[in-house]
């Protein structure tokens, strides 16, 4: 399928060397976008342990996106469950059962009729959350947050025999028409980053929109505006004062996430640095990296490779006292250059405009 013809493309980057893992990111996105019936086990924005399973279960082996030949491929259809039900708590029993001092809250699944069933759940979003990988003393992880990459070719449009998906013309974000979506879901076994949930109240696919209503007031994403570790950057690709121009075109540090699948995501990484290891006498080994490269590739591709090297360079440039305009960028010392020009003030929004 062609590629759509836009005027413009925003884009996001995220610096996985300062992501806490704090999940406001996650919890604001939540609070402003999935309150609505069918939506209670959506989370449009995520921060996953890796190395781990993500969120749906194993979504880094659930296939998708492009095959050789440039047609959009069904990988797995991931369920409720995969992706972590919406838990039920038993909280009549301890704030109202005269049971305070002796039963405590714990979670169960929700039951087939809508109430909850006795069975205790057994994956949620961030089930191995802080797990990570390897044995102490050369243990790793990092986080990775994920949302809708808006890609600039989507499979999930490709995939939708509806024509319910589309890019708009004048930034490039991905949107479902609800109108015309019926509930087929063929676009989230496209979606090789299995960021589309399926409402089984409305009979249809949703998904980030990127606050596109807050955009068209000149306020970033809830997401990007909520970051407290300055993590996000949002801007246009074309626009060459802008972060996210610097950072992936002129310093070329923040890469796509699985470009293999062949959507051309509009979502970029920052690639993590990690401590060297320590060899079996306890010493250090400066020549191996405390994450191993493989994995990193597995991930971001070829390119992690000159991305790490990059970045590594800048900051012995610093550490030398010389100064390093990719360091500035990455330090991010004014926050409303992370995301110009949307950096009004999110207390004068228009609220009437906001959810519609």
């Amino acid at each position: 399928m062609p590629e759509q013809q836009i005027e413009r493309q925003l884009a996001f980057v995220f610096d996985l060397n300062k992501c806490l893992g704090c999940q406001t990111c996650t919890i604001s996105c939540k609070t402003l976008w999935t309150d609505q019936p069918g939506m209670e086990y959506m989370w449009w924005n995520i921060v996953n342990t890796m190395p781990g399973r993500g969120t749906p279960r194993d979504r880094d082996q659930s296939g998708g996106g492009f095959d050789a030949q440039g047609k959009a491929q069904a990988g797995i259809l991931p369920s409720a469950r995969d992706f972590g039900e919406a838990w039920e708590f038993n909280y009549d029993e301890v704030f109202y059962g005269g049971k305070g001092q002796s039963a405590y809250l714990h979670p169960r699944r929700p039951g087939s009729n809508g109430d909850s069933a006795d069975e205790a759940p057994d994956w949620g979003p961030n089930w191995d959350e802080d797990q990570g990988a390897g044995e102490y003393p050369n243990s790793y992880y990092f986080y990775l947050p994920t949302i809708c990459m808006h890609c600039t070719n989507p499979a999930c449009m490709e995939a939708c025999p509806r024509e319910a998906i589309f890019k708009r013309q004048e930034d490039g974000i991905v949107l479902i028409d609800e109108e015309r979506c019926s509930g087929y879901r063929f676009c989230m076994e496209a979606c090789p980053y299995k960021r589309i949930y399926f409402n089984p109240k409305r009979f249809i696919s949703q998904k980030c929109v990127m606050c596109f209503a807050r955009l068209e007031q000149g306020v970033a994403p809830a997401c990007v505006r909520q970051c407290p570790g300055r993590v996000r950057h949002f801007g246009y690709l074309d626009d060459q004062e802008s972060d996210v121009y610097k950072l992936v075109k002129t310093w070329k540090v923040a890469i796509p996430l699985h470009p293999e699948f062949g959507t051309q995501p509009n979502v970029y990484y920052v690639p993590p640095l990690a401590p060297p290891r320590f060899d079996e006498n306890g010493d250090i080994d400066e020549e191996n990296p405390r994450i191993p490269m493989e994995y990193l590739r597995s991930l971001f591709g070829p390119e992690v490779d000159g991305a790490l090297a990059v970045l590594k360079q800048e900051m012995e440039k610093t550490r030398s006292g010389e100064r390093s305009e990719l360091m500035d960028l990455l330090i991010a010392y004014r926050w409303q250059d992370m995301f110009t020009p949307f950096v009004e003030d999110p207390g004068k929004l228009d609220r009437s405009q906001v959810r519609s």
